[in-house]
């Protein structure tokens, strides 16, 4: 599985700035219900330059342990592993589905870094559609049921490809800007939960918390 996936990786991406696995071995090797995607790797390209997605891949794939997580292991700005940012707001998730991150394949729907979304808004869709083969790849053989997008772009992209066009739930949050989470299916039963992007809203408030949708996609 895991020689199938690097192959798709585009080569036109290997020596940008980026990052494909955001978990290791074990999640791409083995069945599981559950795939996260992003929009794409955030940070600096610029300074960044040297994390370029072939390094990263090499890095995930041979120095890091078969169960590891981007999300649990990984110290992001000097912070205690697994506590900066959307750290905590993603592990709350796997927590509720309870699963083990270094179990659960994640990773973003474009592959290489931006400081901003609005950075790669001009060649969104084709670096999208480059990079599509190995997420489609990845729900088809690992056995996805549900895949967790963050965000509006990322969960807009993912439906499409998947004609994911049946609405199943809401989830407004209960304050005073009542951001929206959506739950939808396409015909072969697959599930796309689009969700707040959790680098702004936190999931671990029960006000903004909208993993329930998750929760009921696998159980519905």
């Amino acid at each position: 599985m895991l020689n199938d996936l690097l192959r798709l990786i585009p080569g036109s991406l290997k020596n940008k700035s980026g990052q494909v696995f955001y978990s290791g071995r074990l999640a791409f090797s083995e069945q599981c219900p559950i795939y996260i995607l992003g929009l794409n790797p955030g940070g600096s390209p610029v300074l960044q330059a040297s994390e370029t997605v072939a390094w990263h891949t090499n890095k995930v794939l041979t120095k890091e342990e078969a169960n590891w997580s981007a999300y649990r292991d990984e110290s992001w700005r000097r912070a205690a592993p697994g506590t900066h940012g959307m750290q905590p707001r993603v592990l709350h998730l796997l927590k509720r589905v309870q699963r083990d991150p270094g179990h659960v394949p994640a990773s973003n729907v474009v592959f290489m870094r931006s400081d901003q979304e609005s950075d790669i808004r001009g060649e969104f869709k084709h670096l999208a559609s480059v990079c599509w083969p190995f997420h489609e790849t990845v729900i088809r053989q690992l056995g996805v049921r549900v895949v967790v997008c963050f965000g509006k772009t990322a969960g807009r992209w993912v439906r499409q490809c998947l004609e994911a066009n049946t609405l199943i739930a809401t989830y407004t949050e209960n304050n005073d800007r009542k951001w929206q989470s959506h739950s939808y299916r396409n015909q072969s039963g697959v599930g796309v939960a689009v969700l707040t992007h959790p680098g702004r809203a936190d999931w671990t408030n029960s006000l903004s918390d909208p993993t329930g949708l998750v929760v009921d996609l696998l159980n519905g």
